[in-house]
């Protein structure tokens, strides 16, 4: 009988070479391989070795201390691919002081690449890029100074006339996977992980660079006693296996839990046991928000109010039955966790692979996205991904904007201190924000507004004291929160003037309600798809 490879995490280490290229699989903390990581920092902080790695990965992966934290050392990583970093400060820092050369790509794409790396093809084509930051005509992905002199990775292509960006190969050395148990053969898996994500794509794009696979385990089972349906990875492509010594601190199912099964659908909690958000800004910008929602919407979650907030005001609304409710890691439905633990949910209806759930934001395209914003520009452009010289990155933003038909970015008005007071069905500034977000042009283009305009794509913007909407000739604004003054509250605060709308409405006083839900399910217009057109009339 075929026997697996058990070593420890330290013999691990030893596996990864100067200048390898290393594969990582996770997200926020789930599913991060803790002990082998822990072990690779302590390795290079001893020896200097292993130094001058490429580190590739399509999802961040911390909860702003562990995770690919521990690879954050000048000298260890000299390249860095990836998508976000909003959870990494120590990645933010190194790539703002130009320690290491820096490209980010689309989540999707990074996980939609290994399949095609798998498959024997030299990259992947996709509309996903063209026109922000990750269109080499702009930046091609370069999130720092040391960057832009190096070649892209990324290319423009026609196709039919039709223009493509085309992600290049990335060979893999080195892929770390973590699975929940392994046999004595090596068969992997994931059963109790909170998420599938692309562990088995990413596997076979190491292998056909004959490449090594690491995995991490919390268990081993009798040969013969895994359900075959079960298994994630065949042991036949893992080199070697790690057996978590100290799971409570290494093999957490995410980072405020050790293990939940109600997050890994092996049970449910009754749904009134789930909190209502307390009431404050963010929760009355997601209200706002979710009045967007119609009957049979399939709906994407992105990080921060998003995540945060609009699930569960859909679920204390009693709305959450009426709509399809999506994560970019693969979940449906159910009411979702957010903050460090973004991207896993309780009381799921299904959840299947990351690559997975990229190919219908890419294909399909989701109805509605509700995402968070940084910067909006005068031609109805946003910037989420870099604000000064610290970039979160992209995450699954570009994937899931450009394709989806209606996009609702989420945010304060302005950032950096402000503070509100929500009362007698008013809304009053104490103190405003120190950073102007309604800016002339954005700083980087993550949402491309002239080409969601042209092709007639649904966009708003939700703030606490405004609504936006694109339409044909720009920025309009269609609503002002009462309480709030016009000139000084609003266009005063702005860089550019907006297209004031001649049906200029104050938003409904209901969402001022702080106790018990505002009214979402009794709506009369509910189960109408709102169409605010950005190129119609």
């Amino acid at each position: 009988m075929l026997k697996a490879n058990f070593i420890t995490a330290d013999e691990a280490a030893r596996k990864v070479k100067d200048g390898d290229t290393v594969c990582s699989i996770a997200m926020t903390l789930v599913s991060v391989s803790e002990s082998i990581l822990k072990a690779l920092e302590k390795r290079f902080l001893e020896s200097g070795h292993p130094s001058n790695l490429t580190l590739l990965h399509s999802c961040g992966q911390s909860d702003r201390k562990d995770g690919i934290q521990h690879f954050a050392h000048e000298g260890m990583v000299t390249r860095i691919i990836g998508s976000h970093w909003g959870l990494q400060p120590r990645w933010m820092d190194m790539i703002a002081k130009n320690q290491v050369d820096a490209y980010c790509l689309p989540q999707g794409q990074i996980a939609q690449l290994y399949h095609s790396m798998a498959c024997g093809l030299p990259g992947k084509m996709a509309k996903v890029g063209l026109g922000t930051f990750i269109d080499p005509r702009i930046e091609g992905g370069k999130m720092n100074e040391r960057t832009k002199r190096l070649p892209d990775i990324v290319d423009i292509i026609k196709y039919k006339d039709e223009e493509y960006m085309f992600y290049n190969q990335i060979p893999i050395d080195v892929c770390i996977i973590r699975g929940t148990e392994c046999d004595e053969m090596g068969n992997l898996t994931t059963t109790e992980e909170a998420m599938k994500l692309e562990v088995l794509p990413a596997v076979m794009a190491a292998k056909r660079y004959g490449g090594r696979v690491i995995a991490q385990v919390k268990r081993v089972v009798q040969t013969g006693s895994l359900n075959p349906k079960e298994v994630t990875v065949p042991g036949v492509f893992i080199d070697d296996i790690v057996v978590c010594e100290n799971p409570l601190e290494e093999h957490r199912q995410t980072s405020s839990w050790y293990f939940d099964p109600s997050y890994c659908g092996q049970a449910r909690v009754p749904q009134g046991n789930i909190p209502a958000a307390s009431f404050n800004e963010r929760k009355f910008i997601a209200r706002r928000g979710a009045m967007e929602l119609y009957h049979g919407a399939v709906v994407n979650l992105g990080t921060g109010i998003p995540n945060d907030m609009v699930g569960r005001v859909c679920n204390e609304e009693g709305i959450s039955d009426d709509i399809m409710i999506t994560v970019e890691s693969g979940i449906y439905g159910g009411v979702q966790a957010g903050g460090i633990d973004f991207g896993i949910g309780q009381n799921l209806y299904a959840m299947i692979g990351h690559h997975e759930q990229m190919d219908y934001y890419n294909g399909a395209g989701v109805d509605i996205t509700y995402m968070g914003i940084g910067e909006l520009g005068e031609d109805g452009s946003v910037n989420s991904t870099k604000m000064g010289v610290r970039c979160t990155g992209a995450g699954g933003f570009i994937d899931i904007t450009q394709n989806a038909k209606k996009v609702v970015f989420l945010g304060t008005f302005t950032a950096g201190g402000a503070k509100y007071k929500f009362e007698n069905r008013k809304l009053e500034i104490l103190q405003e924000g120190k950073i102007r977000k309604m800016v002339r042009q954005v700083a980087q283009l993550s949402f491309n507004g002239p080409m969601a305009r042209k092709k007639g794509q649904e966009v708003m913007v939700v703030t606490e004291r405004a609504v936006f909407q694109l339409v044909k000739d720009g920025v309009e604004l269609i609503e002002i929160a009462p309480g709030i003054d016009l000139r000084t509250q609003i266009l005063d605060k702005m860089d550019f003037k907006p297209i004031i709308s001649k049906n200029l409405r104050v938003m409904d006083e209901r969402l001022f309600v702080q106790d018990g839900p505002f009214g979402q399910a009794h709506r009369p217009d509910r189960g109408q798809r709102h169409c605010h057109v950005a190129g119609g009339p």
